[in-house]
């Protein structure tokens, strides 16, 4: 007789109660001042969430695949800052209200500030990029508090539950938000190519893309945001989020746009100005997702060249 599959599929009761857990701490925390709520999921992550689910070892295997140098303590104490600036941005973001206001008075900075400013006078689409670094929604909050409509594509969560509030808050910071998809992305495009603002986060692994060096090591990194400007004409403008040393407020800085032409060396030029601030301040970088991925890059290498 054929054994159970005790794995549990999306939707299942397993993802209806770690939902609940979530909304409750989410509810528990936004109940809470600031700097207090910020402490409190910085924390809990850090020291229940990132071990437990063994995002702490994720984030020291990747500091020691980029930098195998780094002594193991110093490794571990890095992964644990990287999981209290998770923490924080989680709850960050849902306070969809609280972090306009925040980002309203936020210092903005960077070369690609009037050439945005000069892209919204004369109707010419803008695509932001960026990666998982600090908080990476803080800029575009920065730009809707003074008036702008920025679009973006989401990946939606495997827990259906929980997808459907991290999705609607998405929307609620600002519309349109599309799914990740090939419906999504042609949405995207239609609202960038009739002069719209958006943001694609691009650090993420996909077998499918281009692989090239990102830290030091081999990353397949799809071209998709360099497709899209080059297709709509778009300025393709790197911003960051820069968690500052108190630890709740931001420096929305936004690169100068990059020159259109390859969208392999665009791509290349984009990972070049993200690592820079990754050098600048590596705990604000998203270390516990698997953006290498070496042994299935391995496997996969292995398999094209064949017997």
């Amino acid at each position: 007789m054929a054994k159970k599959n005790r794995k549990h599929s999306p939707g299942g009761w397993q993802d209806w109660i770690t939902d609940r857990i979530l909304r409750g701490a989410i509810w528990l925390a936004l109940r809470l001042p600031v700097r207090a709520r910020l402490w409190v999921m910085g924390r809990l992550v850090r020291h229940v969430v990132a071990p437990l689910a063994g995002y702490r070892q994720r984030a020291m295997d990747n500091l020691a695949h980029v930098w195998p140098d780094m002594p193991k303590d110093t490794r571990k104490r890095l992964a644990d800052r990287v999981a209290d600036n998770a923490g924080r941005t989680m709850i960050d973001n849902y306070d969809v209200q609280g972090l306009l206001r925040r980002m309203e008075n936020a210092t903005l900075s960077g070369d690609g500030l009037p050439h945005i400013e000069q892209a919204r006078a004369s109707g010419r689409p803008v695509l932001f990029v960026t990666g998982h670094f600090g908080n990476f929604e803080a800029p575009r909050a920065a730009l809707v508090a003074r008036g702008y409509r920025i679009g973006g594509l989401y990946r939606p969560m495997s827990n259906p539950f929980f997808n459907a509030h991290y999705a609607a808050n998405m929307h609620a910071l600002s519309d349109p938000v599309f799914e990740q998809g090939r419906r999504g992305t042609m949405g995207l495009i239609k609202h960038i190519r009739e002069g719209g603002m958006g943001v694609l986060l691009f650090d993420v692994y996909d077998s499918a893309g281009t692989t090239f060096d990102f830290m030091g090591q081999p990353a397949p990194t799809l071209t998709s945001a360099a497709d899209i400007a080059l297709k709509t004409g778009a300025l393709l403008v790197p911003f960051f989020g820069i968690r500052q040393p108190d630890g709740v407020s931001f420096e929305a800085v936004f690169d100068a746009p990059i020159e259109h032409g390859d969208p392999v060396v665009m791509m290349q030029t984009a990972t070049r100005r993200l690592e820079a601030r990754i050098h600048a301040h590596p705990e604000q970088w998203f270390w516990i997702h698997r953006r290498w991925k070496p042994k299935r890059q391995r496997k996969r290498a292995a398999a094209r060249m064949g017997p």
